[in-house]
């Protein structure tokens, strides 16, 4: 299975045009929450550049699997 991790918040988009080939799910959303953890240490481990934006795991066809915000919701 192929998935593509997309970068989105409501005005731009950044499209992953190469994607990874996963067994399941399980290992695209553990792939997603790695380049999450990745962005966040290139970042400094600062959030706020990345306020609003989501990772969107989508498959070939192009439909959306699943959605993880890059800011983790306060609670």
């Amino acid at each position: 299975m192929r998935c593509f991790f997309h970068l989105v918040n409501g005005r731009e988009m950044i499209l992953d045009d190469t994607g990874v080939d996963v067994v399941d799910f399980e290992m695209a959303a553990t792939q997603a929450r790695n380049a999450i953890d990745e962005l966040r240490y290139a970042n400094g481990g600062s959030r706020d550049d990345w306020s609003g934006w989501r990772l969107e795991i989508v498959g070939v066809e192009g439909r959306l699997l699943h959605s993880l915000d890059l800011e983790p919701a306060l609670h």
